[in-house]
């Protein structure tokens, strides 16, 4: 990730978001990192992974966590494991 301070951002304005808008970039402040600039798609994506709770109907489920539930389902059918004392 590049780094770039307060000032060279005021200065370089131009640079620094046509970095940011390939990936993201640090900017400092008394040589310490402060802030992160990023493309509005990027942080998009980042808020998309920031909600690992939810909830969905049987056909809404993603197919890349119905195969992950699936496999760890037939796993602890198999092993007889269960995390449950009923």
């Amino acid at each position: 990730m590049r780094t770039f301070s307060t000032v060279e951002l005021t200065q370089q304005i131009g640079t620094v978001t046509h970095i940011a808008s390939k990936e993201p970039v640090t900017i400092t402040q008394h040589r310490k990192p402060r802030f992160v600039l990023m493309s509005i798609e990027d942080y998009e994506k980042m808020q998309g992974r920031g909600r690992p709770r939810r909830a969905y109907g049987v056909g809404e489920t993603p197919p890349e966590l119905a195969d992950m539930l699936a496999t760890e389902l037939e796993r602890r059918i198999n092993d007889g494991s269960s995390d449950y004392d009923d």
